[in-house]
């Protein structure tokens, strides 16, 4: 059976990651209060935001932003979004 943890962006019991996304004390943080579901969500908002924004990941302002941006994004509240991204139709 799959781990659940209470996810930090959807307020539900979902699965959870089946490793920290990276070392250190925020990586285990994600990996005990984020779904899979909603980190997969963040990894493409992330790719996202890097593309249409032309960040530069050796920049530690661009790391810093986007840092700010996850932890909004996972606390379930408004995040940046790529200046004239519409998302796809659901029809």
């Amino acid at each position: 059976m799959a781990r659940t943890v209470h996810c930090s962006r959807y307020h539900e019991e979902l699965e959870g990651l089946p490793a920290p996304p990276f070392p250190g004390p925020k990586g285990e943080e994600i990996y005990n209060s984020v779904s899979r579901k909603a980190w997969e969500e963040w990894t493409r908002h992330q790719t996202m935001l890097i593309n249409e924004r032309h960040l530069n990941l050796m920049d530690a302002d661009a790391r810093r932003y986007l840092e700010a941006q996850r932890d909004s994004f996972l606390a379930g509240e408004s995040v940046d979004a790529a200046e004239g991204y519409v998302p796809p139709s659901e029809e």
